[in-house]
């Protein structure tokens, strides 16, 4: 049966490799008799075999050796019910490479019929570094408490300093009201942090599921643009996933003043050029961006890396909050000592009375409360730009636009 089994892929074997090649997660295809009949190179790097190696080996090969009576049961079980779902769900599952190191991974199964058998499909994937980045996620939470504790630490000693003052208790009613109103932030900057965090990592987190998920039903050649869709939503919400880490990240070293700037000679064109490429990836339908003139010669002396985070960010903004069919300007005005960077959009522009905020961090307009967003981007700029002796600035005009200004020194 085995090799029947065998020669029903090889026949497919141009197909099967075309198709499990595609996509990012490892394949395992299972008979009947738990006989591994099938994979894909992904899947082969994850359990550290050669390519082909793993055909013909039980499915007990990969399996840590305490977990196969269990496994064993399970997928008796599976194929008695006969449908799609994912392995242990809710449990933690290991996987076993050839080196005799287990891994976290989790599975999902898919089930299949050829004419001599049925089978299992399994998309493979490697957790390792999913819990790597929840580890980083508790560890940003850590610090905030940690550092909630300790205001409401300094709350209290100042309220039992202004105690002792009876003499001086206007002065101490103000301290208090002022203690008060700070703790008062600091709960509702946790609170927001929280649900921020919650939110921004549940939404891509379930479109990689979703999407990740449904790439394992099309298995034609005629279905690739539909795999392909999937495909590029996976990469892009993990894109977005560590973007948004990156952010948290930065907003920590600062905070510390642990970030580490490094000056050097660079291209001011190839510098814009790049931002522009990437920001052209998110334009709306119509958008365009008009670029600054004569700068192909300009060398500028400077930290390139929060250069480049800075116009992105501004770039992006104002292709988020601009309209379908209009025009973002980027100019540059240049002199002996400084630069300075204009971004003028013809969006929905900032309400008079959230302007005074907008660099708060985690702060967001009201007009834009239901866009996707942290509320940190303009935060983290500005403290880099600070940091390195610039500054930015903007004006706007609510259904009008807005244009924002960077200003950085120049000279070595």
């Amino acid at each position: 049966m085995y090799i029947y089994s065998m020669r029903a892929f090889e026949q497919n074997d141009t197909v099967f490799r075309m198709l499990s090649e595609a996509i990012s997660e490892g394949i395992v295809v299972v008979n009947e008799k738990q006989d591994i009949v099938a994979t894909n190179k992904r899947a082969d790097r994850l359990f550290r075999y050669e390519v082909g190696e793993l055909e013909g080996k039980p499915l007990a090969t990969i399996i840590p050796p305490k977990y196969h009576g269990v496994h064993r049961e399970h997928v008796k079980g599976f194929y008695r019910h006969n449908e799609q779902k994912r392995m242990a769900e809710g449990r933690s599952l290991y996987g076993l490479r050839k080196t005799g190191e287990q891994f976290p991974l989790e599975v999902g199964l898919n089930p299949f019929t050829l004419p001599e058998g049925n089978y299992v499909l399994a998309l493979v994937y490697d957790m390792t570094e999913l819990r790597d980045k929840d580890s980083q996620i508790m560890e940003l939470n850590a610090h905030l408490e940690e550092k909630i504790q300790l205001r409401t630490q300094e709350l209290s000693n100042t309220v039992a300093e202004l105690q002792k003052e009876i003499k001086r208790r206007k002065k101490a009613e103000a301290l208090i009201k002022t203690a008060l109103q700070r703790e008062k932030e600091l709960n509702e900057l946790k609170t927001k942090f929280l649900s921020l965090v919650s939110h921004e990592f549940k939404t891509p987190l379930s479109g990689i599921m979703t999407s990740a998920t449904l790439v394992g039903k099309y298995k034609t050649g005629e279905q690739q643009e539909k795999r392909e869709k999937h495909l590029q939503t996976i990469f892009g919400e993990v894109k977005r996933l560590n973007s948004i880490l990156n952010d948290f990240l930065s907003i920590e070293r600062l905070d510390q003043g642990k970030e580490i700037y490094r000056k050097t000679h660079f291209s001011l064109s190839k510098v814009i050029n790049e931002v522009v490429y990437n920001t052209n990836m998110i334009l709306k339908s119509g958008q365009s961006i008009n670029l600054p003139q004569n700068i192909d010669e300009v060398t500028l002396y400077q930290d390139e890396k929060i250069l480049k985070l800075s116009l992105s960010n501004l770039l992006y903004n104002a292709a988020k909050y601009s309209p379908e069919d209009s025009e973002i300007d980027l100019e540059v005005e240049l002199d002996e000592s400084q630069i300075i960077f204009s971004v003028r959009d013809n969006g929905i522009g900032i309400p008079e009375k959230d302007q005074k905020h907008i660099f708060d961090r985690y702060f967001r307009a009201e007009n834009v409360l239901l866009t996707q967003g942290t509320g940190i981007g303009l935060n983290i700029v500005r403290g880099h730009l600070n940091n390195l002796g610039g500054s930015i600035d903007f004006e706007s005009e609510l259904n009008v636009g807005s244009t924002f200004t960077i200003t950085l020194p120049i000279k070595e």
